[in-house]
């Protein structure tokens, strides 16, 4: 995988954290669910893999092995699946204009506070994100990238974005 989705993977994991007030108990609970154990065994273990994204504040040498590159794949993909009913809402047109610049403000904040807390703004693509105006398209984005990913068939769509770089 190249290293850029290995980022993008982080960043979704970051969203999912900001959609899910407990998303990073039901990381766990889900890897426990997936049979993901082996690569994931604890709390641990998982922020060691996500530390390998070279945009966080603290990131960690070396390559993920292809264990730990398919665990977290799959593990965006179930998480995705199980908050499909909230992205639904945030990317629906039908719901009134105001609940849903509500439900985004909400998500952009806590998405923005959680880059802010552990990724390195000094980069570019992280400036970009956490920016109120223009990094709201890329936000947009990341939701819309989970809710490709959620579903039959969302594993082979998420690898094969990851794999040829297209957002």
């Amino acid at each position: 995988m190249p290293r850029r989705g290995l980022e993008r993977l982080d960043l979704l994991l970051l969203a999912i954290e900001a959609l899910d007030l407990h998303g990073s108990e039901a990381m766990l609970w889900s890897c426990e669910q997936l049979g993901l154990s082996a690569a994931f065994p604890d709390r641990v273990a998982l922020w060691k893999s996500r530390c390998r994204n070279p945009l966080r504040r603290a990131s960690r040498r070396g390559e993920l092995s292809s264990q730990e590159q398919q665990g977290l794949v799959q593990l965006v993909c179930s998480l995705s699946q199980r908050l499909y009913p909230m992205l639904r809402q945030l990317l629906s047109s039908s719901e009134p204009e105001q609940l849903n610049s509500q439900r985004w403000e909400l998500f952009s904040s806590r998405y923005r506070e959680l880059i802010q807390e552990r990724m390195n703004e000094k980069r570019g693509a992280i400036r970009l994100l956490i920016d109120s105006s223009e990094g709201e398209s890329l936000r947009r984005q990341v939701v819309q990238t989970l809710l490709f990913c959620a579903g039959p068939g969302g594993l082979q769509r998420l690898e094969a974005s990851l794999m040829d770089g297209s957002r």
